[in-house]
């Protein structure tokens, strides 16, 4: 008993030596093709520089390639139930790779979309989210904005997408 101890410490003392070197290098974790977190605080901090000048109070999120969320902001005030909002904006923006006002557009009743909210665990088909694309045209997350009229968290949205270039 006293020898499994000892293989069991010395397993765990390892595993902890070796996560430690391997996470040390965060290149080795970063997918190509995927937002940082450094451009993901630009577009938040241009988005919420519009919201100021609007005098809007939004939550603003960005997500990354897979959907997942990688940097949110509730500005002081700004609503509690925009949170879900501006999330679920930013996550169907990426998972259609289009706007959510044109995927709004074609979700009404009589056209080919009607009743894709219900999908994905609930997804927000009116405008407020967009694309984030790198330099070299490669879909890399989404921004979603809810907090005032849509057409506010249109331009705040627009204005996150410009503070990625």
């Amino acid at each position: 008993m006293q020898m499994f101890g000892k293989v069991l410490l010395s397993f765990a003392v390892g595993l902890v030596m070796a996560g430690s070197a391997w996470a040390a290098d965060a290149t080795k974790l970063a997918l190509p093709g995927d937002i940082t977190l450094e451009q993901a605080n630009k577009v938040v901090a241009a988005a919420r520089a519009k919201a100021i000048e609007q005098g809007t109070l939004m939550d603003i999120a960005v997500v990354d390639a897979g959907g997942n969320l990688k940097a949110f902001i509730r500005m002081d005030g700004a609503f509690l139930g925009s949170i879900d909002i501006s999330i679920k904006k930013a996550r169907t923006a990426r998972l259609f790779n289009m706007p959510t006002k044109t995927l709004g557009e074609l979700a009404q009743p009589g056209k080919p979309l009607y009743g894709i909210e219900e999908t994905n665990n609930g997804l927000v088909s009116f405008g407020g989210g967009d694309l984030l694309v790198d330099k070299s045209g490669v879909v890399i997350g989404a921004v979603g904005v809810s907090g005032s009229s849509v057409e506010d968290d249109m331009a705040v949205a627009a204005a996150g997408v410009a503070g990625l270039q």
